[in-house]
């Protein structure tokens, strides 16, 4: 239960920091998660789902985060 409810957290945490403050972390662009994967995540819960959302977009999985967004 507690994987579903970390990607629900992706779904419904919006971003607290940069370019797209203000957004829900699954609808940040992949080009912006390579980015600031270069750069380092944080290793709070922010940066574990920013972390999470690039290996999910990275590896074409967006549909999950898409049937995610319709139980939010």
């Amino acid at each position: 239960m507690q994987d579903k409810e970390f990607l629900m957290d992706i779904v419904r945490t919006k971003m607290p920091y940069g370019k797209y403050k203000g957004w829900f972390i699954a609808d940040v662009p992949e080009n912006y998660l390579v980015w600031m994967k270069g750069k380092g995540f944080s290793t709070d819960k922010i940066g574990l789902l920013l972390q999470t959302a690039y290996e999910i977009k990275l590896n074409g999985l967006d549909d999950i985060l898409t049937g995610l967004k319709k139980l939010k």
